[in-house]
């Protein structure tokens, strides 16, 4: 028991992959999902401070690297099924906390309990730094479904995942960092697609150009 069990558990999430079910010609781990979600964070959150808001550096970060843990003890459930009813998810969220809650209990010494509980929990709220997460979040998703399109994955469930992605980070437009995603970093993916990839850049327009015509 104690912070041992813990140090060890972080290697257990290597073994966790995402999106499972599905073939793939990459795999990625919970692990690797989470420092690139806290790479992406450190760059949005620096769009956000170099433009004036004021960013909770270690809130930010603490949200990213400790946002997925809890599928430790769950796993990745597939996403279509995740999202399939609003209830369900809140379940899904429900048993993540609860047995995340009784792993805090067992593991972790009563000095830096209370402040896991608060790392551990849902992350993707109405501040700065949550949105940030969400965002970050479903980049990381719009790029693993969008290099196994480049790879020639037949799945279509990879062009619904890369949809559904960029229309979430849409739903964030009124950020700074948003805008610069969509109008910078965005733009240089689509200019790099070659004819096999059309229908990656057909999706993104078509998304776009509904977001522009938003009022």
């Amino acid at each position: 028991m104690g912070i041992h069990k813990y140090f060890q558990s972080l290697s257990d999430l290597e073994g966790i992959y995402r999106c499972p079910g599905v073939f793939k010609y990459q795999e990625h781990s919970v692990a690797s999902h989470s420092f690139k979600v806290a790479t992406i964070v450190q760059f949005l959150a620096t769009v956000e401070a170099e433009n004036g808001q004021s960013v909770d550096w270690k809130t930010v970060y603490e949200k990213a690297i400790n946002h997925d843990y809890s599928e430790l003890f769950t796993g990745d459930i597939k996403t279509p099924v995740k999202y399939a009813l609003p209830k369900l998810r809140e379940l899904f969220s429900q048993v993540e906390g609860s047995m995340t809650q009784e792993y805090l209990d067992k593991e972790f010494p009563e000095p830096f309990r209370s402040e896991y509980e608060a790392r551990f929990k849902e992350g993707k709220d109405r501040s700065l730094e949550g949105r940030i997460l969400a965002v970050a979040d479903k980049i990381d998703l719009l790029y693993e479904s969008y290099g196994e399109i480049q790879k020639g994955n037949p799945e279509p469930l990879f062009f619904q995942i890369y949809k559904e992605a960029l229309s979430s980070i849409i739903q964030f437009n009124d950020m700074v960092s948003v805008r610069y995603f969509i109008d910078v970093i965005l733009k240089e993916m689509i200019e790099e697609e070659i004819t096999s990839h059309t229908r990656i850049k057909s999706i993104t327009m078509h998304l776009l150009s509904s977001d522009r015509h938003q009022p």
